[in-house]
């Protein structure tokens, strides 16, 4: 009774995380700092989205100068450095001195000809126009992207995962896009991360579909959404810090513990309401005493 008492990551043991992406500009600006101000409010894991310019060398010995972990990074499917498309072996040898154990593609690998076809679109509407002019063989390809990166890492001990956002929830020749990811992804090879504020922005429960790929997701990312954000498939939400939308977050980090999900990292989606970092404490103070 008294552990059941206790707040979910205390009782669980486990390190509430961050995806720096949520505070990118700061992080640009003055990484120590940045890093130190998140290991202050009490964060001790973070996922990387990108080195801030740094070598891992160098981002290594910034995260152990703030006392923080990175096991996870998000790492871009296209690329001549640090991607999947580039040499893995430099790819695996650069996530090792971090002490990164999960390489998680952010969204899909975006072929020539979508590319070509979203010219002259700008920020997220270009990333909408890119993806969604993906089909189904494209999200097949990416399936199968993902099955060989894994396996040509697999050696070196790097897990290959995959993270969606509401574009992957679309309707597409009678199932979705991320039914098709899971459908053709190998199980042993490939995991996902569940970006839970995009699914509800989809209109998915993000719980109920969690539960349906049982043991396919092992990561989350933690992220809340106000309450009026409508339904769509084109890469929009209303975003707010964890706590302060509409998921129920007693049910989704207890749901998701129970599915196999290990790793749970705060991200937020701009605009912001605040101060990034501030926003960022809101966040950690909502989850480390919230009990599920």
């Amino acid at each position: 009774m008294a552990a059941a008492a206790e707040p979910f990551f205390a009782r669980h043991k486990l390190p509430v995380g961050i995806q720096l992406y949520t505070v990118g500009p700061d992080l640009a600006k003055d990484l120590d700092g940045t890093l130190g101000a998140l290991a202050k409010m009490g964060y001790r894991s973070v996922e990387l989205a990108g080195l801030a310019g740094r070598t891992p060398k160098e981002m290594r010995a910034a995260l152990d100068r703030a006392g923080l972990v990175c096991t996870s990074a998000h790492v871009q499917a296209r690329g001549k450095d640090n991607s999947f498309e580039g040499d893995l072996g430099q790819l695996a040898d650069g996530l090792a001195i971090i002490g990164v154990k999960t390489a998680v593609m952010p969204s899909p690998y975006v072929p020539d000809r979508a590319v070509k076809a979203a010219a002259g679109a700008s920020g997220a509407d270009y990333f909408a126009k890119a993806i969604g002019g993906l089909t189904a063989d494209d999200w097949k390809f990416n399936a199968d992207y993902l099955n060989t990166k894994a396996k040509a890492l697999k050696a070196s001990g790097i897990k290959v995962g995959y993270h969606n956002h509401n574009l992957e929830f679309a309707p597409m020749a009678g199932t979705t896009p991320m039914e098709i990811l899971l459908k053709n992804t190998d199980p042993a090879l490939v995991t996902f991360e569940a970006d839970v504020g995009w699914i509800a922005a989809a209109g998915v429960d993000p719980l109920a579909f969690i539960k349906a790929h049982k043991g396919r997701f092992t990561m989350m990312h933690v992220k809340d959404l106000k309450g009026d954000s409508a339904p769509n498939h084109a890469l929009k939400m209303d975003p707010t810090e964890i706590g302060s939308g509409k998921l129920d977050w007693k049910q989704l980090l207890a749901g998701g513990y129970a599915e196999g999900v290990r790793g749970f990292y705060v991200e937020q989606e701009p605009p912001f309401a605040r101060p990034r970092l501030e926003a960022a404490k809101i966040s950690y103070d909502y989850l480390a005493s919230v009990k599920a």
